[in-house]
């Protein structure tokens, strides 16, 4: 009888205890398309935030990336999201491409990495620099994402006008695979380096990035603040025997205003206690210490990320 009476009680602890973590509350985590630097690091992120005893579970929603981010976030679709810094600066207050509205009711966690501006053809392909475009079918990301903008932001500087290029928005993945079948002609994709896609593509078929020439750099950085000078080194990807000069503008982790500060404080917390597992798991070059993770960033700082910066002596602005 007594055996009896610990069995039920045990069956019962473990029911109750399955029950607590059943009923954990879910932050949605919004990433971008699979095969970009956003969903490789969004996994990491969240496979490690899961295995910790927090009150709550993320899970990751794959989306059309920087603009479909923040419009998700303000509109309380998500918790979490990643975006660049330059389109989290004009959603915010409203300025640029999005004058028409502003998007608030999230703040800033932490800026991550830089995004490279990479463009991509095929080896066995004619195209060496932007010019060679002229006439050409390209991906320049899918619809609201930030690859779209910096796309059409790189063409524009070149001196290509919309009528000399047939554009097509396709996912990475989707891009990729269009490209090894010769369907179109190159790709645009703005993501942290390594690119997952991108190292699987040049296993397969074989790719060349091309180069932002000088002129075109200096253009785009003069009217575009947000872009800095970006190299990537030869033997990025597999073939890539030169390194190509391009841009990179900051990718940055931002959380909804309905998130508590406790809640928000632990999962900064996190990025920085396992940036090297990050690193590692997603291939990609995440700022090592908090002080080089506030740079570049012009909204206001989340009161849970701001408390955690505050332990480490460093002071942000949350309003």
């Amino acid at each position: 009888m007594i055996k009896s009476r610990y069995i039920f009680l045990g069956l019962a602890m473990i029911l109750m205890l399955a029950g607590c973590g059943a009923n954990r509350k879910t932050i949605r985590f919004g990433a971008a398309g699979i095969g970009g630097m956003y969903d490789s690091f969004a996994n990491a992120y969240v496979s490690l935030a899961n295995k910790e005893d927090f009150s709550y579970k993320l899970e990751t929603r794959n989306t059309a990336g920087s603009a479909a981010n923040v419009r998700l976030l303000s509109g309380k679709y998500i918790e979490l999201g990643i975006a660049q810094a330059d389109l989290v600066e004009e959603a915010y207050h409203g300025t640029g491409e999005f004058r028409d509205k502003a998007y608030q009711g999230y703040k800033a966690v932490a800026a991550l990495y830089p995004e490279a501006c990479q463009i991509v053809v095929r080896t066995d392909s004619e195209i060496e620099t932007l010019d060679d475009l002229l006439g050409k079918t390209i991906s320049i990301g899918a619809e609201e994402s930030g690859t779209e903008r910096n796309a059409n932001q790189i063409l524009q500087a070149q001196g290509i006008s919309g009528d000399m290029v047939k554009t097509v928005n396709l996912d990475y993945t989707e891009a990729a695979a269009k490209l090894a079948d010769g369907e179109i002609d190159a790709f645009f994709c703005t993501a942290g380096t390594q690119t997952t896609v991108i190292g699987e593509l040049a296993k397969e078929c074989g790719i060349r990035l091309l180069s932002i020439d000088v002129k075109c750099r200096n253009r785009l950085k003069a009217a575009y603040p947000f872009y800095s000078e970006y190299t990537i080194p030869a033997g990025t990807y597999t073939g890539q025997t030169e390194e190509v000069k391009t841009l990179s503008v900051q990718a940055v982790l931002l959380a909804g205003d309905s998130l508590s500060e406790n809640t928000v404080k632990e999962l900064t917390e996190l990025l920085f206690l396992h940036g090297k597992d990050i690193r590692y798991a997603a291939s990609i070059e995440l700022k090592e210490d908090e002080q080089s993770a506030i740079g570049g960033i012009t909204i206001p700082f989340h009161k849970g990320a701001a408390a955690y910066y505050a332990e480490c002596g460093i002071e942000v602005p949350t309003e």
